[in-house]
């Protein structure tokens, strides 16, 4: 291994926390990537281990984002007496 190339986070918890209390789809695809990033880095293949991190926290966070939408729509609507 080249102490060059720091491991990156894998960001797994995030990708966890999206899957349980977020968005299933977009968190599956994350854990799917997270778990990817120590393969690709200890074969030496640092690009893509630093790519697969960023695409776990990307989907994570989009799901997180879509979400979060998601209830405020449902507040809004929920306050305006239309939703139940």
């Amino acid at each position: 291994m080249d102490n060059n190339f720091p491991k990156p986070n894998n960001n797994l918890v995030l990708a966890i926390v999206c899957t349980v209390l977020c968005c299933l789809p977009l968190g599956i695809v994350g854990i799917i990537k997270a778990t990817k990033v120590d393969g690709y880095y200890h074969s030496g293949q640092y690009a893509l281990a630093q790519q697969a991190a960023d695409d776990a926290k990307k989907y994570s966070l989009i799901g997180m984002g879509i979400s979060a939408v998601c209830y405020v729509l449902y507040f809004i609507l929920l306050m305006a007496g239309i939703a139940e």
